[in-house]
C-alpha cells in the first residue's frame, strides 16, 4: 500500500547467525544450532519402543489387545494402525504428528509403521523426527478359533429353524434376509436339514440375538432347553449346551386359508375363505371377494393355529376370456386391488371340453382378456378340511385366482442367464439326498427367483447383485417381449470382491 502511494520502504530481511557447532549460516533459533547438529546432539526417540511383539490369530485375522480382548482388523487398515499405535509404551513423552504404514511382504509376519514425533529440546527449540517401529506377528489362535479347531462340533448354543411344509420357499427368502442384515455372522457352522436349517454358535448370547432377529421377520414360536456338559464343584462352575427350537408358521404367501369360525368372528366375520398376501412378523389376510383385510401377529396365530386349505404347489393355470370391473381401485396394505367379474377356463381343458367358470376376482387391475392367471381349482379339488366342514351351507366358489401368470412369456427366457444374482449362506448340505430331491430344490429356487422378478415388494428387503458374466443381446430384448417382468438395473448392487483369490464366506447363485 505504501508502494502505491509512492513512499520509500526499507525491505525487511531475515537475519542469520552461525551455528555454534559447525559454523554454517542459519536462521536463528533458541539452541543456536542447525538442524543437523541438533539431531546429532539430541535423539528425541531415545527410550521409545522400536520393536513390538503382537499376537495374531491366523484363522479370523484378529489381534490381541491385552489382557483378553481380540480386535478384528485388516492389513493397512485404520483399525490396525490405531491398534499398533496404542501398543507403544512411553509415547506420551513426545507429541505424535503422523503415522503411516510401510509396505512389507504379507507373509513376512512383519508390520512396519513410520511415526513422526515432535518434542521440545534445548532452550525451547522444537525438534521433529521420524522413526520406524517394527511389529512382529506371533500366531496365536483366539479362544473361539482354538475351540473350533480342537473340535468343530464343540458348539455352545444351537438354533433349529423348522417349518412343516413341503417346500423351501420360506427358507430361500429368510436366507436373503439373514445375509442382508448379517444376522448369522457369529455362527460357527450352518447345516441344511430336511425341513429347515440348523445354526450353531459359540456363545449363548449370539443364539439369543439370532432368535430375536428371526422373530422380527417371521411369525415364529420358540422354546429352549439346556443340557449339563460339565461341572466343577470346587469353583461352582457349570457348562451347558443350549438348544433353541424355533418353529415358523406353516402359512405362506399365496396360500388359500379357511379360517376357523372363532378366528373369523374375532376378525369381524372375515372370510371364511381368505388369501395370505404377505408374511412378515405378522400374517396379512385378504378376502378376495370383498377386499377386506386384516393382520394376524404371531401371538394371535399360535393361540388358535390353523393350516392352509390349498398351497402354492396346487396352483392351476387359467386363461382369461373376459373381464368386467365392478369397483374402483382400492389400496390394501400397500398393494392395489380392483374387484372384477371374469370368465376363465382351465388351460388343460383346451381341446377337451368347453367348461367356463364365471368368478369374482381381486385382480381386475392386472387381468385383460387373453392373459393367463394362476389360481386354485376348487371345482375339482377334493377338500378334506375340518374347519371347512364347520361352515354349514357355505357356497364355495369354483375358482379363486391368485396372481397373473407369465409362464408363456417366460418360456422363451428359460435357460438364459439373468442380469442379477443372489448370495447364499455357506451351508453344509447332506449329500445323501437323491437326484429327485436336488431337482425339486432347484425347481423351487427357480420359482423363488421368478417371484422376485414379478413382485417388487418381495425384493424390497433382498440384496440383488449385478451379474458380471451377463452379456445382453439385442435379439434377446426383441424376442423376450415387453410384458415379461424383470428387475430394473437401478435396484442392483455392485458385488465388492476384496479378496485376491475370490474366495469368501458366501457363495453366489444366479
Amino acid at each position: 500500500m505504501a508502494q502505491d502511494a509512492g513512499m520509500f520502504t526499507v525491505p525487511q530481511t531475515v537475519g542469520s547467525v552461525l551455528c555454534c557447532k559447525c559454523g554454517i549460516p542459519m536462521a536463528p533459533n533458541a539452541a543456536n544450532m542447525c538442524v543437523a547438529c541438533l539431531r546429532s546432539e539430541v535423539d528425541i526417540t531415545e527410550g521409545l519402543q522400536k520393536h513390538v511383539i503382537i499376537s495374531h490369530c491366523p484363522e479370523c485375522d484378529c489381534y490381541l489387545q491385552p489382557p483378553r480382548t481380540w480386535i478384528k482388523a485388516q492389513l493397512e487398515s485404520k483399525e490396525l494402525l490405531t491398534f499398533c499405535v496404542k501398543r507403544l509404551k512411553n509415547l506420551n513423552r513426545v507429541r505424535l504428528v503422523n503415522a503411516e504404514f510401510i509396505w512389507t511382504e504379507p507373509h513376512s509376519k512383519r508390520i512396519k509403521v513410520k511415526l513422526k514425533v515432535q518434542k521440545e529440546v534445548l532452550n525451547g527449540a522444537i525438534l521433529e523426527q521420524s522413526y520406524v517401529v517394527e511389529y512382529v506377528q506371533q500366531d496365536h489362535m483366539c479362544d473361539s478359533c482354538s475351540r473350533v479347531q480342537a473340535n468343530p462340533d464343540q458348539w455352545v448354543a444351537a438354533v433349529q429353524l423348522r417349518q412343516h411344509v413341503t417346500h423351501r420357499r420360506t427358507f430361500f427368502y429368510l436366507e436373503q434376509l439373514i445375509l442382508k442384515h448379517d444376522a448369522a455372522a457369529r455362527a460357527i457352522r450352518i447345516t441344511q436339514m430336511d425341513q429347515g436349517i440348523d445354526f450353531f454358535f459359540g456363545n449363548r448370547s449370539h443364539a439369543v440375538k439370532f432368535v430375536e432377529f428371526v422373530g422380527k421377520v417371521a411369525p415364529v414360536r420358540s422354546r429352549h432347553d439346556k443340557q449339563l456338559v460339565s461341572h466343577d464343584p470346587k469353583s461352582n462352575n457349570y457348562n451347558y449346551k443350549y438348544t433353541f427350537s424355533v418353529e415358523i408358521s406353516p402359512i405362506c404367501r399365496e396360500d388359500l386359508i379357511c379360517l376357523p369360525p372363532k378366528v373369523a368372528v374375532s376378525l369381524g366375520n372375515l372370510g371364511p375363505l381368505v388369501i395370505c398376501t404377505k408374511v412378515t412378523n405378522s400374517i396379512a389376510l385378504l378376502d378376495p371377494f370383498t377386499l377386506r383385510h386384516c393382520f394376524l401377529d404371531a401371538d394371535q396365530y399360535w393361540r388358535s393355529s390353523f393350516k392352509s386349505l390349498l398351497t402354492s404347489r396346487q396352483l392351476v393355470e387359467y386363461i382369461v376370456l373376459d373381464v368386467e370391473v365392478v369397483s374402483s381401485e382400492v389400496n390394501v396394505g400397500g398393494s392395489k386391488y380392483v374387484l372384477a367379474d371374469a370368465q376363465v377356463a382351465r388351460v388343460s381343458d383346451f381341446g377337451k371340453n368347453d367348461t367356463i367358470f364365471s368368478i369374482r376376482t381381486h385382480l381386475g387391475h392386472l387381468l385383460n382378456p387373453g392373459d393367463y392367471a394362476l389360481g386354485y381349482d376348487i371345482y375339482s379339488a377334493n377338500n378334506n378340511d375340518m374347519e371347512l366342514d364347520k361352515y354349514k351351507g357355505l357356497v364355495l366358489p369354483e375358482t379363486i385366482l391368485i396372481k397373473k401368470s407369465y409362464e408363456e412369456k417366460c418360456l422363451r427366457k428359460r435357460g438364459k442367464p439373468r442380469s442379477w444374482k443372489l448370495k447364499s449362506l455357506d451351508m453344509e448340505v447332506d449329500d445323501s439326498k437323491g437326484r429327485t430331491d436336488q431337482e425339486k430344490m432347484n425347481k423351487e429356487y427357480e420359482e423363488f427367483l421368478r417371484d422376485l422378478e414379478e413382485n417388487p415388494e418381495l425384493r424390497f428387503n433382498v440384496s440383488l447383485y449385478r451379474n458380471k458374466d451377463y452379456q445382453p443381446s439385442e435379439m434377446a430384448s426383441v424376442t423376450d417381449g415387453e410384458d415379461v417382468p424383470s428387475v430394473p438395473l437401478d435396484e442392483l448392487l455392485a458385488d465388492l470382491d476384496l479378496s485376491d483369490d475370490g474366495e469368501g464366506d458366501d457363495s453366489m447363485r444366479e
